[in-house]
């Protein structure tokens, strides 16, 4: 076959083939653009973090640890000097010794000398109004008969009455020591010494507080304080991170949502440590604020979009992985 004659041979075949390849391209186009690729979802794991902060200010005076250091639970992150707690831990100290002393001086009455004394001040009294008792009955019966003046017997009878309240007042003196204190008094010192024993107890604790402590098992993610720097009460000392409760946290538009329920589980991988397949399972989902929805435009279906906050738990635990690496779940 001459050289003409091929080439008119090759040419409607290679029209054919031209004509079935843009007849492909044209079709795979069309099916592409009436069936879109979803996009994959993109997360970025989170922990969980403790914030630890002393109840009193104090100076740090110690600082065993460091950041990235892994702690146990109770472990001593760092001691804080606090002197003034100590001071007014001895001031609450004097002042329960005072109100103990007190209350045992109430509960065990009067001591025995001063029963004693009581008692025989008692006595005294009793022979003065006995005497005058006998005194006034002899000036009685001479007045009767004329033989003394009014004035002498209203005398016996003014001491004679004297001697009477005198007896009355030391028997009452003596009662009192035999029985000990009122019972207002016991009430009043028994508050007192609890009183004194709540302070102690309350200062005591503000006093633990130079030791500060790990509440959980966790890693230090950040230590915002030096040695010698003065910590403030209720101010972060430093941020803990516990790797063993962590999740993925997605933000998704609602119609990317009829796939995303409760309790599903999503494959994804996680670039960071070149691990595929990993199963995630969704436990939380909540809508987002308004700054986070997405407004209506011509192309789209006319309503605004919200976003959804879903987050995930791997089920089963991954090794290496930490918070802020990106999760990515293909669809």
């Amino acid at each position: 076959m001459t050289e003409s004659n091929t080439k008119k041979v090759n040419k409607p075949v290679l029209l054919s083939a031209a004509a079935v390849a843009c007849l492909v391209v044209l079709g795979v186009g069309f099916w592409m653009g009436t069936h879109p690729t979803e996009e994959p979802l993109y997360g970025v794991m989170q922990a969980k973090t403790v914030d630890v902060a002393a109840k009193v200010t104090g100076r740090v005076e110690t600082l065993p640890v460091h950041e990235g250091d892994t702690v146990s639970a109770g472990q001593l992150l760092m001691t804080l000097d606090i002197p003034e707690v100590e001071a007014k831990l001895k001031e609450v100290e004097a002042l329960k010794s005072a109100a103990s002393a007190r209350q045992s001086l109430v509960d065990e009455g009067a001591r025995p000398q001063e029963i004693r004394a009581a008692k025989a001040q008692m006595q005294r009294a009793q022979a003065g109004q006995e005497l005058a008792q006998k005194t006034f009955n002899r000036v009685h019966a001479l007045y009767r008969e004329g033989l003394i003046s009014k004035q002498k017997h209203d005398e016996a009878l003014a001491q004679k009455k004297s001697a009477d309240e005198l007896l009355a007042a030391a028997k009452e003196q003596y009662d009192i020591a035999l029985t000990g204190a009122r019972t207002q008094e016991k009430q009043a010192a028994t508050a007192l010494t609890a009183q004194a024993t709540g302070g102690v107890e309350q200062v005591e604790s503000l006093v633990k507080e130079k030791n500060v402590t790990s509440p959980i098992a966790s890693e230090i993610s950040r230590i915002y304080v030096e040695i010698g720097e003065v910590a403030a009460a209720g101010l972060p000392l430093a941020t803990l991170v516990d790797l063993s409760d962590q999740w993925a946290v997605f933000n998704i538009r609602e119609d990317d949502m009829p796939k995303i329920t409760k309790g599903a589980v999503l494959s994804a991988e996680i670039p960071a440590l070149n691990a595929k397949n990993i199963q995630f399972k969704v436990y939380f989902i909540n809508p987002r604020g308004d700054y986070a929805t997405w407004r209506a435009t011509r192309q789209s279906s006319g309503y605004d979009l919200r976003t959804f906050e879903v987050r995930a738990r791997p089920v089963q635990p991954v090794s290496d992985l930490r918070p802020g690496m990106s999760v990515i779940v293909n669809r």
